[in-house]
């Protein structure tokens, strides 16, 4: 079986995060490599041991045939949707991530933090943009297959229009702006 393509080590550092293994625990020290799948291409493995039962964990992810732009910014990946995440775990990651952000974020370390989280949040937002097609105005559900996703735009389905995306995208920018 050929491996999902991870666009970047963020991406793939956050499907982990958000895969946690079957004690409930994500979190283990992850040893990585570059193998060379069965087809012949490049990917990311990542091992190690489960940090609340022990039980060995494993992901393989194929690399990008081309590294990403250096200096455009933080991004989960390139210009295509994600293989990994779809657009309703994307939104999800990126309300955790703006869920960090205390209402007044003081200089220092915690401005430093509101402005990781926002950066994030506003990277996460572009990822479920990029499941819209180009003629529409929203987020098809077909191309929401996770049960927290499904049940997100079960609950909010105008959460996944483009104008409203935009607009929260927007908000959560110009946020990071003031933060400088």
């Amino acid at each position: 079986m050929t491996p999902p393509l991870s666009r970047t080590n963020a991406e793939a550092h956050l499907y982990m995060d958000l895969h946690p293994c079957s004690c409930g625990d994500a979190r283990f020290p992850r040893q990585s490599a570059v193998v060379a799948t069965a087809d012949g291409e490049l990917a990311s493995r990542y091992t190690g041991a489960c940090a609340g039962c022990g039980q060995e964990r494993k992901f393989v992810f194929r690399l990008p045939p081309e590294l990403g732009t250096p200096g455009a910014g933080f991004r989960y990946g390139g210009d295509e949707p994600s293989e990994l995440l779809d657009p309703g775990e994307w939104l999800l990651v990126a309300d955790a991530y703006a869920g960090q952000v205390p209402a007044t974020p003081a200089d220092g370390d915690a401005g430093q933090r509101a402005r990781a989280a926002l950066t994030r949040a506003v990277a996460a937002l572009d990822e479920v943009g990029k499941f819209i097609p180009a003629d529409g105005d929203a987020v098809p559900q077909a191309a929401i297959d996770s049960d927290r996703g499904l049940q997100l735009h079960q609950r909010e389905p105008g959460r996944f229009r483009r104008d409203r995306l935009r607009a929260v995208r927007d908000a959560y920018a110009g946020m990071l702006a003031q933060l400088g």
